[in-house]
């Protein structure tokens, strides 16, 4: 059995997934490679297909596809990693020696490609509020202990907030590994939506989750917010 498997969903990626998956080639000695493909329509899966140890198709939907690579998962921990983000240098090495009993999941830091010195920022406050809160988004890269992951019930089938409802129910059973190393995340959500509007809409759509509003609902606004642009 393999140590970690890395749970990768994917949606018409194909222009970045090659170089993206060559970037993890050095880690398939310890680690399984599970591409989750949402419906892609284009060459995703086949480009994908020499540098992955699983492809397997899923319902659009982080939650939905990051389930069922789960589903498929061979290793001990759980890895879900987005197809715009890359590791740090022994990053499971770093999972490996820092998971316990006390800390059965965890998080890396996280930092934004691009120069602008608000991103900068942005990755500042993501991981402060990520300590504070015990609370990590999927841009931070999260893993966890097989065992636990099912049974807390995998992530919830929800279309948006999947990450911040799973880590609510991962607090009940152990604070999180939040681990100083970090990802690289792109940052083109931000530079495509406006820098001040993304990060509006974000904490805007985070305090009404919070507040109880249906996260389909959620999803709704965020997805009609994008189209305006």
């Amino acid at each position: 059995m393999v140590k970690f498997s890395i749970i990768i969903p994917v949606l018409n990626e194909a222009q970045n997934i090659s170089s993206f998956l060559s970037k993890l080639q050095s880690l398939r000695t310890q680690a399984e490679i599970i591409i989750v493909d949402g419906g892609s329509q284009d060459d995703t899966t086949d480009l994908s297909q020499p540098l992955a140890d699983k492809i397997t198709q899923s319902t659009k939907g982080r939650a939905k596809q990051m389930n069922a690579g789960a589903k498929i998962a061979s290793g001990e921990i759980l890895l879900f990693l987005h197809a715009d983000t890359s590791l740090p240098d022994n990053s499971l090495l770093l999972i490996e020696k820092g998971l316990s009993e006390k800390y059965q999941w965890g998080r890396f830091d996280v930092e934004l490609s691009g120069n602008h010195f608000m991103f900068q920022v942005i990755a500042f406050f993501m991981n402060w509020r990520s300590r504070l809160t015990g609370i990590s988004t999927g841009d931070q890269t999260l893993f966890v202990q097989k065992k636990l992951f099912y049974q807390i019930g995998q992530f919830p089938d929800i279309p948006l907030m999947e990450d911040i409802a799973i880590c609510k129910q991962l607090k009940k059973y152990s604070a999180p590994l939040c681990l100083k190393a970090r990802v690289i995340t792109s940052s083109r959500r931000w530079q495509s939506f406006g820098i001040l509007r993304t990060i509006m809409l974000m904490w805007w759509l985070r305090l009404l989750y919070f507040s109880g509003c249906d996260p389909k609902s959620l999803s709704g606004l965020y997805s009609k917010d994008k189209k305006r642009t």
